[in-house]
């Protein structure tokens, strides 16, 4: 039998609002663009990169910031890009565009009502644990 891994409820969602964000951004992206010739529709599979980053297996990259004087700071910069896929179109438009309008606002919406709802999760994990630390009832 397969054991299900258990993961602290506030990093799970802090990651889950962390990629909804990102997918939301990623949808408006495909809606802004549903008019521009041969842009390809994208998403993230939001469960297997959900997956991945609880497990440890997040797809940051560390960036070396570069200096141009002696005086700089050196440092670092992480990105955060879980990889995106293209979606697979129903019908490609005559100039290449694979955005089909109906879907990604379908996509979008859905996104939406699950993000709502993963910041309500948030928000009441935080409030249990600020309820248990100081001994008033939330």
């Amino acid at each position: 039998m397969n054991a299900v891994p258990k993961y602290d409820p506030l990093s799970f969602g802090e990651t889950a609002l962390k990629l909804r964000t990102y997918r939301q951004q990623v949808l408006g992206n495909n809606l802004t663009n549903s008019d521009t010739p041969t842009f390809k529709a994208r998403d993230i599979d939001f469960a297997s990169v959900l997956e991945n980053q609880l497990q440890g297996q997040d797809s940051s990259k560390s960036l070396s910031l570069a200096t141009t004087n002696g005086r700089h700071l050196p440092g670092t910069a992480v990105v955060d890009d879980p990889k995106l896929l293209y979606r697979i179109p129903i019908q490609p438009s005559m100039d290449g565009n694979t955005v089909d309008s109906d879907v990604e606002l379908s996509e979008f919406t859905k996104n939406s009502v699950f993000t709502q709802s993963a910041l309500t999760f948030l928000g009441g994990t935080i409030k249990g644990r600020m309820s248990a630390i100081t001994g008033q009832p939330s």
